[in-house]
C-alpha cells in the first residue's frame, strides 16, 4: 500500500514537472518570437527613419504595451512619417477574425473646425431600406495617427477618451468595438501656440508615452541629404513585414518577461515619492505605476532579453510619469526635479542589492 502511494505521488510530481517544463518552453518560444518581430519592425522603419533609434524603440514600446504614445516636436522632424511607417509595415492576415471595416492604418488629420463624427462615425439614413446604418469613422483601425492634435477644440479631443481607454466608440447608445489591437499614434507641435488647444492632464494621461523627438545630428543630416531620393522611394513602397497576429503575441509576451520584485519596489516607491514631493500639486497613480511596469518590460524585449534591468527603469520613467504629473505653479525645470526623485529611488534601490549580497 506504501509502496502504491508512492509511486501515485512520484507520478504526480513527474506531471507537475512536466507542465512546468512545458510552460518554460511556451514562455521561451514566445519571447523568441516576440523578439524577431520587434527587430524587425525596427529594422524596417530604419530604413526610412534615419537617426532616431531611441524614438523608434519607444513607439514600439508603446505598441507591444498595448497603450498610446505622443510624439512632440517640431514641423519636419519625421513624426508623420514614422507613424505612417509603422502603420503601413503590419498588416492583418487573410485568416484572420478582424472586420472588414478595420483597416491596417487611418490618418486623422485634426483641425479647428472637425467634429466628433469626422473621427469616430455617424449613423446614416438608408432610403431604401428606411433604417439608419452606421458609417465607421477613421477611428476604426490597427494604427491610427492623430496628426497635430492640439489643433483640434476640446469635444473632439474627448471624443478620443473611450477609443484609447475601452477599446470601442459609443453612438446613439450602441456600442461599437474598436479592434483588440488598437494603437494611437498622437503627434504635436510645441511652437505656435496661438489657435491650439493644449490637451488637458485626463487626455495626456491616457497616453502611455510622451516623446519628445528632437533634431538629428550633422552627419545623420548629411546622410539624409545623400539618400534622400532612395529614403522618399522606400517611403512610398512599404510593404507589410509583421501580421497583427504577430504583433499581438509580442504583446502577450510582455507580461511573460521576468520584472523583479526590487525593481516593483523601486515603481511603487517612485510614484509614493511623487505624491509627497513639495514641488508637485499632485503625483502619479496606480495606474501610471502599472503602466511604467508594462513599459519596462516591453522595453527589456525590445533591448532582446526576457527580463527587465534598472537602466530600462531609468530610462523609461521620465517618458512615462512627466506628463501626468502636476507641478506647483511657478516650479522651474520639472524635469530636473523629476529626475532628483527618480535617483533618490534608484539609489534607494541600489543600497537595498548591496545589502542583500
Amino acid at each position: 500500500m506504501a509502496l502504491r502511494c508512492f509511486q501515485k505521488n512520484e507520478i504526480l510530481n513527474y506531471d507537475g514537472y512536466k507542465r512546468r517544463k512545458r510552460l518554460s518552453m511556451d514562455r521561451e518560444n514566445t519571447i523568441k518570437q516576440a523578439i524577431v518581430t520587434l527587430a524587425t519592425l525596427t529594422e524596417s522603419i530604419e530604413k526610412i527613419i534615419r537617426g532616431r533609434r531611441d524614438t523608434i524603440d519607444l513607439v514600439l514600446t508603446g505598441l507591444v504595451s498595448g497603450g498610446h504614445v505622443l510624439i512632440e516636436d517640431y514641423p519636419g522632424s519625421g513624426k508623420t512619417t514614422l507613424a505612417k511607417t509603422l502603420g503601413r509595415l503590419i498588416a492583418s492576415s487573410p485568416q484572420s477574425d478582424v472586420k472588414s471595416h478595420i483597416l491596417p492604418f487611418r490618418r486623422i488629420q485634426f483641425t479647428p473646425d472637425l467634429l466628433p463624427s469626422d473621427v469616430l462615425g455617424v449613423n446614416i439614413f438608408d432610403p431604401n431600406t428606411g433604417t439608419f446604418r452606421f458609417q465607421h469613422g477613421p477611428i476604426f483601425a490597427h494604427v491610427v495617427l492623430a496628426d497635430e492634435i492640439n489643433r483640434t477644440g476640446p469635444k473632439v479631443q474627448a471624443a478620443f477618451l473611450e477609443c484609447m481607454a475601452e477599446r470601442q466608440v459609443t453612438i446613439d447608445n450602441v456600442t461599437h468595438s474598436l479592434d483588440r489591437f488598437f494603437f494611437v499614434i498622437g503627434t504635436q507641435n510645441p511652437l505656435d501656440l496661438a489657435g491650439t488647444y493644449p490637451l488637458p492632464l485626463v487626455q495626456l494621461d491616457r497616453f502611455l508615452l510622451r516623446i519628445p523627438m528632437s533634431y538629428v545630428g550633422a552627419e545623420t543630416e548629411l546622410e539624409i541629404l545623400k539618400d534622400s531620393s532612395q529614403i522618399e522611394k522606400s517611403s512610398s513602397e512599404v510593404v507589410p513585414v509583421v501580421s497583427r497576429e504577430e504583433v499581438i503575441i509580442a504583446q502577450h509576451a510582455t507580461a511573460m518577461v521576468h520584472v523583479d520584485q526590487s525593481l516593483l519596489e523601486v515603481i511603487v516607491g517612485l510614484v509614493q515619492e511623487t505624491r509627497q514631493s513639495l514641488d508637485l500639486q499632485f503625483g502619479a497613480s496606480t495606474r501610471a505605476a502599472i503602466m511604467l511596469k508594462n513599459a519596462v518590460a516591453s522595453w527589456a524585449l525590445i533591448k532582446g532579453r526576457d527580463y527587465a534591468t534598472e537602466d530600462d527603469l531609468k530610462f523609461l520613467a521620465p517618458f512615462v510619469l512627466l506628463h501626468r504629473l502636476k507641478f506647483i505653479p511657478g516650479s522651474e525645470q520639472p524635469k530636473q526635479i523629476f529626475e532628483g526623485i527618480l535617483e533618490k529611488q534608484i539609489e534607494k534601490f541600489t543600497r537595498n542589492a548591496w545589502k542583500g549580497e
